[in-house]
Order: C-alpha cells, then structure tokens, then sequence
C-alpha cells in the first residue's frame, strides 16, 4: 500500500476564492501612484501596505457616481466592523483645477475620517489615470467654470500586499464590494 502524505492537488481556478468583483490578478498596469494628500504630503501605494486599499478616480463636483461609490466604500468599513479599519480608500482628482487640498481634505472627510485624497498636476493626474487605465475628459458646461468630467466608474483594489486584485465596477453595491473586501482581508 502506498501512502501520499503531504502530498495536494496543485491550487487551480477551482480553488480559487469566487469575488464579485472582476479578478485582475497580476495585471500589468495599476502598480504605481505618486500624488500629493490634501496634507501636502507625497503618496505611494506602498503606504497603505498591511490593508486592503480601494482606489477610485473621480472628482469633487460630481452629482452621482462619485459620492455613491464613496458613501458605499464608507457602509463596507462600517458593514466589516473591526476589520473595517485595515481597509483604506483612496480618493484620487481627476478634477485638479477645482479640486484644492481644502476641498478635497472636507470632501473624503464627509464619508470617512480615514480616508485619503490625492491630487496632482494636470501632467501627475495625466500620468496617474494612464497607469491604472483610467479615462476622464472634461465636458463643456455653459459656462467656463461649470464643466464637468466623463470618467471610469469603478474602483481599483489592493490586497494587503500592495498587490492590485480585483476592478469593481460602478453599481455592483455595498453587499458584493463588502464580499470581496472580506476574503481578501482573510488572506484570499
């Protein structure tokens, strides 16, 4: 008779974990974000290493997918209890002409205190939505100053390796994103 011990079936995509979220496992693009906080202070992904870090592309004076994807990012934290504070969001202007510091630094302050906004020059915020392949363009209003910007709607998100895993798009709700967020915080 002979005995196998120790010895297990090579993990495959059936065992991998089932997200809700589309899984972008080592995807070559989204690895490097260097922008200023509302502080003043330089940023990189690798600040947030030991969370899970949610990265969205939007601006300030957006009416609807903005602030509907940050309050759901703010009801996930909330929804993970004590594991709610090893998840980081990450607010990131498309928007530099308008979006200041001190407007940036008040807005991610209304949905969470520990959340973080990054802004950059019209070149950075150039160089930042291209990594993480993120499409924004200005819309011509009535005015000059009452334009707004077409962007990406979803979110990019970390493991707790700094490692980018998985795309969550706009709409897919606060009960997928707190699933998604749950197994990679266990280790998925």
């Amino acid at each position: 008779m002979l005995a196998l011990g120790g010895c297990q079936k090579p993990a495959g995509p059936a065992d991998w974990p089932a997200f809700k979220s589309i899984d972008i496992t080592g995807a070559e693009y989204g690895r490097a974000l260097d922008l200023t906080d509302a502080d003043g202070q330089r940023r990189h992904l690798a600040d947030f290493k030991g969370k899970v870090v949610v990265v969205f592309f939007g601006f300030t004076q957006c009416p609807d997918v903005c602030p509907t994807t940050m309050v759901e990012l703010a009801q996930v934290k909330q929804a993970l209890g004590a594991d709610g504070a090893r998840v980081q969001g990450v607010f990131v202007t498309i928007d530099p002409e308008r979006d200041s510091a001190a407007v940036l630094k008040a807005y991610v302050g209304n949905f969470s205190p520990d959340f973080v906004a990054l802004r950059g020059t019209a070149e950075e915020t150039k160089a930042a939505a291209k990594e993480f392949k993120v499409f924004y363009a200005k819309v011509p209003g009535q005015m000059p100053e009452r334009y707004t910007m077409d962007h990406t709607a979803g979110s990019y998100i970390f493991d707790t390796q700094g490692r980018i895993r998985l795309f969550t798009r706009y709409g897919s709700g606060a009960e997928a994103l707190t699933h998604d967020l749950r197994l990679l915080l266990n280790g998925a």
